[in-house]
């Protein structure tokens, strides 16, 4: 934890040093120091903590005179990592949407706020609406998903989740956009896991489990079938919302094959199948022959078994018995062939044959065969084609051909009235005859379409034509409800097509195969079918999303599709409809389109899109071609930067590159004067690079070919490029112009060039001449860094023009514009005392005063300018030279502000600065009525001797300027030889010389214009009046503190300080004791002890200091006696209550000069041995730790000094419960704490009454 804290409110009267921080565990009780060394800084990191405990902390401050008290404890607080609300969760998105649901989903925040997170809330608002609505429970929900149901249907809503942990709901995450319930519509899909795509093995007696998650909107009906015919009966299929399993509890190799599953919905179809085994025992083997039979042994022969029982056969058993034995014995159980040489048999001896075949997991069933036995009888002996002399017949071979193959056949006749039989001679070949009958019923019939008025059947050739050949096919059908099958279609292919159904009937269908024994039994399909057009949206399989081939070679693009009705197709590269030419060719099916290009060239790169189009909507996919062949060229080679002996190029990458990666780059360069190129680097990999060693000055051009695996491009050239600097001389210098000039010395200042040339300038050249010579002359030594020269040593009163060069790395530019020649002489001042001496609608009258110095020429006029406030611009209002100090701006507009200045020139032709203008100047009419100033001597009576010379001045003020008269006794006095009226804008002087005795009198000055008359001369400033008397606040043996108020009258100007004068009260002799204060108190020092004083205090205003004030009291310099008090209020007086064991500490200010002696006592008790005590100055303090009732009762404290005596009794009650006392409308507190479980006892006091708690 960091512990911070604020600095003490006193420092003791000495620097703190340091601090001490110390903490306690709550289930502890001592304090602990925390620091080890002192801490200078207010906060301090406490380490070491026990995690989860809680900790109180405190601090003492420390400084030269040891450590301060502490202070008040810290609240307890737990030691653990800080938590925070979580932040907002991540990926929040929408799965899935029906009518009146939306389900989303979203990932754990990446932030938890230091703490678990303890569930998720969402929120659902109206698009339109800012009012958020918790679909969760309050605690929230654990899992990162949700469904919100009860929704409006095509309603737009906003949603947001927010984390929930333990301090409170972090920030939400809102789902982008607007989310609709509505019910989506997805072709079927299903998910085959690796285990299912290898296909299934189980052994024969075991169980067998198919399942196969799917999805799909509206939810696709299902069906299972077998490859090579009909579900056994004791299939079970188990189907869910999201899956379908198909199971077989007990297998026999007969449940072996494809099983597969069809999914259905009004988006699309799909199929998939799962390839069982069943390991069970092998099929008997098959056609088990005698042949090679010999004296002494035999050779069989068979073929494999059709059925393997799921494994291969390793090896077949091979056995024999003789007639007269019933048990066979072992010939050869390792026979991996499928023939058998058997020896060592008996010459005459019947003998029968087995053998058995044998896999990985058992045997087959034996297949026998007796040797050298006769065959059964032929069977199915029939007489055809009875003639008159002869009769054809027809038999079929015996069931049993004695172990050997049937080599002929004897015919026998009789007659009928004999009895015995004679052999008839057959010819000497005769006719193969063939024995047939009706084949079995057609394979798996498939429904290929079905529109409104036709259905369409395939199906498979039956696995035994009988014997014959299939001549035709019979297809029937039977209407729902209807017992009568009909005869549909008799067809010789696998195919046929029955027209003219109902629209909307149900039919089933089957299917009859037929050669020249009959016709088979009937294959039904195995679901009826309803004749209607069926409308699937158009679905694009793409076996590749990008095809590739080398440049020059053939592409062939296919793409499965489906979709009813049959959509159409259209083909669009890079947006644009595809042509066909003699290259490129599109070629539709009903199931696929291909598109063939031929001899295939970069121009054929790009995105191919193809488009369904059918009733039911439109699909689009995209496809990528990419040619393999050499790049494209480089393009918009540019200089990036060119110097004297290198060049930097870049360029940007071709825009085809190949249809594989730039390998590299080819640069190559040459000199414009030759035609041979030079390569720079053949291996550059980036589009850019430095051409270096060149020669300065030399036109070059560079070419760039980019290569990839197939080749080199073609080379982009670049325009020529001279190696030289990127830089050129600066442009001149602007702005010339001579700043300041004087007798001495001239500042000549400029700016920047408008052009730097490309380098930045490094520094200037300066030169100068006089006017009347040709000859420039360079003015400084070194390169000048700024853009100002000062110029010295020139000759008085010549004019001089200057020039300046600036300089760049490439060398120095041209000069600049010459300045205007300027004379070497010192300027004249400006105008002074610019004022408005009067305004109308239309005109402003200006009056001011010559300039102090003119440069040490003849002034010789003046220009007037004027700006309109507050955005216009100085112009110039006399255009004659005006030698007057006055002027009248005429030509203005009423009630606009107006600024004015005035510019000084002499006789050299040299200008002033401006004067300081007029401020802002609104012009209409006014008028002021006339005032008059005059010197405060002239109001009051003026004493003249005769033949002197009477002079009286005033200022004069009004607007317009005000008629000025003069009268003496009331008679206007008319100027003559001895008197003499001169008046200005602003004064009027009369002057009457030789004075005489008549002279005498009251002169009055009278003044009229339009705004009235004024005869009184009137000036309100006068000297304040004095303070009054000084009061003595305080002494000592040197000095004497003295206060006073401001006087009541301040002379028309501000008091700016006052001055103390002091004496011996028996000398005559004043002192000053301070000059000016602007304070009403000041202490006066370094006087004599034991001496006698009196002080006076003199007031200040600008017109001088006033009349002092009445002497102070008499006062010694001495030590000042004040008898000794208690600063306390009547709260402390009363009965303190404390705790039992506790501590506590009693404070108690006092004042008294000289300082008192502080005195504490109890009855009966020596408080210096039971007690601490602490006095200073201004306080006593009473300190008793783990205080008992014993040490109730009174303490008095006692205040001694030569001023008197003081005591205060303050009394104590000890209580062994908590108690605590609070009283109102006191400061500070009497801090009470106990040193057992640090509990604190407060009390209230008087304002000046300190406390402390341990």
């Amino acid at each position: 934890m960091t512990v911070c804290w604020n600095r003490p409110e006193t420092t003791g009267g000495s620097e703190i040093v340091g601090y001490i921080v110390e903490k306690r565990d709550r289930a502890g009780v001592r304090w602990t120091k925390c620091n080890k060394r002192r801490v200078t800084d207010l906060r301090f990191r406490v380490t070491g903590l026990t995690e989860d405990h809680e900790y109180e902390f405190k601090v003492s401050a420390e400084n030269a005179a040891g450590v301060g008290q502490s202070s008040p404890a810290s609240p307890y607080l737990k030691a653990c990592d800080p938590t925070f609300e979580p932040g907002c969760p991540t990926n929040a998105h929408v799965v899935d949407t029906t009518k009146d649901s939306i389900s989303l989903a979203w990932h754990r925040p990446i932030y938890d706020g230091g703490c678990e997170i303890q569930g998720y809330a969402v929120e659902i608002t109206k698009a339109d609406e800012e009012e958020w609505t918790i679909c969760t429970p309050p605690s929230g929900v654990s899992a990162t998903k949700f469904t919100i149901t009860k929704l409006v249907e095509h309603q737009e809503y906003k949603v947001r989740v927010c984390a929930i942990n333990k301090l409170g709901v972090g920030e939400p995450i809102e789902i982008q956009g607007v989310v609709k319930p509505l019910d989506k519509i997805n072709p079927p899909e299903m998910t085959l896991d690796s285990e299912l795509r290898k296909g299934i093995v189980v052994r024969a007696g075991g169980s067998m489990r198919i399942c196969i998650p799917f999805k799909g909107r509206p939810t696709p009906e299902i069906s299972w079938a077998k490859e090579d015919g009909e579900l056994p009966s004791k299939v079970q299929i188990e189907t869910g919302e999201d899956y379908t399993q198909l199971s077989i509890d007990i297998c026999d190799r007969y449940d072996a094959g494809k099983y597969i599953l069809n999914l259905e919905n009004s988006a699309g179809t799909k199929s998939a199948f799962v390839s069982v085994k069943v390991l069970d025992t092998p099929g008997s083997p098959l056609n088990l022959t005698v042949k090679d039979i010999k004296r002494e042994s035999v050779t069989v022969t068979w073929e494999p078994p059709l059925i393997d029982g799921g494994a291969r056969i390793k090896n077949y058993l091979v056995e024999k018995r003789e007639s007269t034995r019933k048990v066979y014995s072992n010939v050869d159980n390792k026979c991996t062939k499928t023939s058998y040489r058997i020896t060592g048999l008996t010459e005459g001896t019947i003998y029968y044959f087995r053998v058995l075949a044998e896999n990985d997991g058992s045997k087959s069933a034996f297949i026998n065969v007796r040797v050298l036995d006769s065959p059964s009888a032929p069977i199915n002996l029939e007489v055809k084609d009875v003639k008159r002399n002869s009769v054809s017949l027809s038999w079929e071979p015996p069931l049993i051909d004695g172990g050997a193959k049937i080599s002929h056949y004897i015919v026998e006749k009789r007659e009928q009235k004999r009895m015995a039989f004679t052999s008839v001679c057959l010819p000497a070949s005769t006719d193969q005859v063939k024995v047939s009958e009706a084949p079995l019923p057609p394979g798996k019939i498939v429904l290929v379409d079905v529109t409104r008025h036709t259905v369409t059947l395939s199906w498979e050739k039956p696995d035994h034509d009988g014997g014959s050949k299939i001549t035709n096919y019979i297809v029937e059908m039977q209407p729902k409800g209807d017992d009568k099958w009909t005869v549909c279609s008799e067809v010789k292919a696998l195919e046929a097509t029955i027209e003219g159904l109902v629209t909307g009937e149900e039919y089933s269908f089957r299917v009859f195969a037929v050669n020249d024994k009959g016709k088979s039994d009937a294959k039904p399909l195995a679901a009826p079918v309803v004749v209607k057009d069926i409308t699937v949206e158009p679905i694009i399989n793409l076996l590749f999303n990008t095809y590739s081939v080398k440049a020059g070679d053939d592409l062939k693009i296919d793409v499965p599709f489906k979709g009813r009705p049959q959509p159409e197709v259209s083909w669009k590269k890079d947006g644009q409809a595809l042509k066909q030419t003699t290259r490129v060719n599109v070629l539709n099916s009903k199931t696929s389109s291909k598109i063939t290009i031929k001899d295939a060239t970069k121009e054929d790169v790009g995105k191919y899109e193809i488009t369904l189009t059918n009733s039911v909507g439109t699909k689009t996919a995209e496809i990528s071609v990419i040619i393999l062949d050499k790049p494209g060229s480089p393009s918009n080679i540019k200089v990036d930067e060119v110097s004297a002996d290198f060049i930097c190029l870049s360029w940007d990458p071709p825009t085809y590159d190949g249809g594989c990666q730039i390998n590299n780059y080819v640069v190559e360069k040459r000199d414009t004067t030759t035609t041979t190129w030079q390569i720079v680097s053949a291996t550059v990999a980036r589009t850019s690079i430095k051409v270096t060693r060149l020669n300065q000055g030399t036109e070059y051009q560079f070419r760039i070919a980019a290569e990839n695996r197939y080749g080199k491009s073609h080379a982009i050239d670049s325009g020529p490029v001279v190696a030289q600097y990127p830089f050129e001389p600066p442009g001149p210098p602007t702005n010339l112009h001579v700043a300041h000039a004087t007798k001495t010395g001239m500042l000549v200042v400029w700016g920047r060039p408008a052009s730097d040339g490309g380098s930045p300038v490094i520094g200037y050249h300066i030169e100068c001449k006089d006017q009347s010579s040709l000859l420039w002359t360079k003015v400084n030594r070194g390169l000048l860094a700024e853009n100002q020269f000062k110029m010295t040593g020139i000759e008085e009163s010549l004019l001089y023009q200057f020039r300046v060069y600036a300089e760049n790395i490439a060398g120095i530019g041209p000069c600049s514009k010459p300045s205007e020649p300027v004379a070497a002489r010192d300027p004249c001042e400006s105008p002074h005392n610019l004022r408005v001496t009067n305004i109308t609608r239309t005109s402003v009258s200006l009056f001011w005063e010559k300039p102090e110095y003119d440069g040490g020429v003849k002034i010789t006029g003046y220009i007037v300018e004027r700006k309109e406030l507050p955005n216009g611009r100085w112009l110039k209002c006399n255009f004659t030279n005006l030698q007057d100090t006055y002027f009248d701006v005429t030509g203005l507009t009423e009630d606009v502000q107006y600024d004015f200045r005035v510019i000084a020139k002499n006789s050299a032709e040299m200008l002033s600065a401006p004067s300081e203008s007029t401020g802002p100047v609104t012009v209409k009419d006014d008028v002021d009525p006339p005032t008059i100033i005059l010197e405060d001597k002239l109001r009051q009576l003026v004493v003249i001797k005769a033949g002197e010379i009477i002079k009286i001045d005033a200022e004069i003020t009004g607007r317009p300027l005000p008629v000025v008269s003069w009268s003496k006794d009331g008679k206007e006095i008319v100027a003559k030889a001895r008197c003499e009226i001169t008046s200005t804008n602003f004064a009027t002087t009369l002057i009457v010389r030789d004075a005489i005795r008549r002279d005498s009198g009251q002169y009055v000055l009278t003044l009229h214009n339009v705004a009235g008359t004024r005869s009184v001369a009137e000036d309100p400033q006068f000297l304040p009046s004095p303070p009054a008397k000084p009061k003595i606040i305080d002494s000592t043996k040197t000095t004497v503190t003295l206060s006073w108020n401001k006087p009541l009258f301040d002379g028309g100007a501000p008091v700016t300080g006052y001055r103390v004068e002091y004496r011996k009260s028996f000398d005559d002799e004043w002192f000053i004791g301070v000059q000016n204060t602007k304070n009403t108190e000041f202490t006066v020092v370094g006087l004599t002890p034991g001496a006698e004083y009196v002080f006076v205090v003199k007031s200040i205003n600008k017109i001088g200091v006033s009349e002092p004030s009445s002497e102070s009291d008499r006062q010694v310099a001495k030590e000042r006696e004040e008898e000794p008090v208690f600063d306390i209020s009547n709260e402390m007086r009363k009965t303190l209550i404390v705790k039992d064991g506790s501590s506590f500490t009693m404070t108690v200010p006092f004042r008294g000069k000289p300082i008192p002696s502080v005195t504490w006592t109890k009855p009966d008790v020596d408080l210096r041995v039971r007690a601490v005590i602490d006095t200073t100055d201004t306080f006593t303090s009473i300190t008793l730790e783990k205080a008992t009732r014993n040490d109730s009762g009174k303490y008095t404290v006692t205040l001694s000094s030569v001023a008197g005596t003081s005591s205060l009794t303050l009394k104590w009650r000890g209580r062994t419960q908590d108690h605590y006392c609070f009283h109102e409308g006191s400061g500070q507190s009497i801090h009470l704490s106990e040193n057992d479980d640090q509990e604190r006892h407060e009390r209230k006091a008087d304002p000046q009454l300190g406390g402390s708690s341990h």
